[in-house]
């Protein structure tokens, strides 16, 4: 077997190996779902002093600051080429809305997708390894004689090495990829592709998220006076 010959093999190979280490390393776990915990121990009594509430004007000039403390989930379908997406909206929302934490990682396929996808590589392997040593394999396997589909692939080894390579990389991306783009705010959907079937617009995620961070600021407030009423 010459240096060209080499080559065609070993190349396929290798990156046939490398393919298999990426598949079998574990996936992300899922995002933390965020809950907000309010101090239930007895506070002292305030004092009767005047109470400033902030005017809409200010409510609308202070939306730079609500973002701290938060943490913005963007899952997105990294073997999609979406990671280039996904890192323009990390650094909008970030300049958006300065102190919020945002994080990206991977959304997995379904499980039924990722299985089928470990087997790809398996069956890739399988088929050069007949294709290079089926004389000896059948054998051990109890054939005397091996088929003769056998002798037809050994008859142009290289042609079908290369195309069960390119085939099972081409099969084995389909089934790795979600499609998914989903951002999370605090533990919470606020956009899903998976469900609109499009990308969000970064003025319209600021929004969304906004609006999200927003909607908790209030809804912390409402409870805490309420709190507030019933311990006087």
């Amino acid at each position: 077997m010459d240096r060209a010959q080499l080559l065609l093999v070993g190349l396929p190979l290798f990156l046939l190996f490398s393919d298999i280490v990426n598949l079998f390393t574990p996936p992300p776990p899922p995002p933390p779902h965020h809950h907000h915990h309010h101090d239930h121990r007895p506070q002292p009594k305030p004092q009767s002093v005047p109470l400033d509430f902030p005017t809409e004007k200010e409510k609308e000039s202070s939306i730079g600051g609500i973002g701290f403390g938060s943490t913005v989930n963007i899952n997105f379908c990294s073997s999609c080429s979406y990671r280039g997406t996904a890192v323009t909206m990390k650094n909008m929302l970030e300049n958006q809305l300065p102190g919020i934490n945002v994080v990206l990682a991977n959304y997995p396929p379904p499980l039924p997708k990722r299985l089928l996808s470990k087997v790809v590589p398996v069956v890739q392997i399988g088929v050069m390894g007949i294709v290079m040593a089926g004389e000896q394999i059948f054998p051990r396997l109890g054939f005397m004689t091996p088929p003769p589909w056998y002798y037809s692939m050994r008859a142009n080894r290289f042609g079908t090495i290369s195309t069960t390579w390119l085939l099972g990389n081409f099969l084995q991306s389909f089934l790795q990829s979600s499609g998914a783009f989903e951002v999370y705010c605090n533990g919470e959907l606020v956009f899903s592709k998976l469900k609109q079937q499009r990308f969000p617009g970064e003025i319209e995620l600021r929004d969304l998220v906004g609006q999200r961070l927003i909607a908790s600021t209030v809804a912390d407030d409402n409870g805490a006076g309420i709190w507030s009423h019933q311990s006087l």
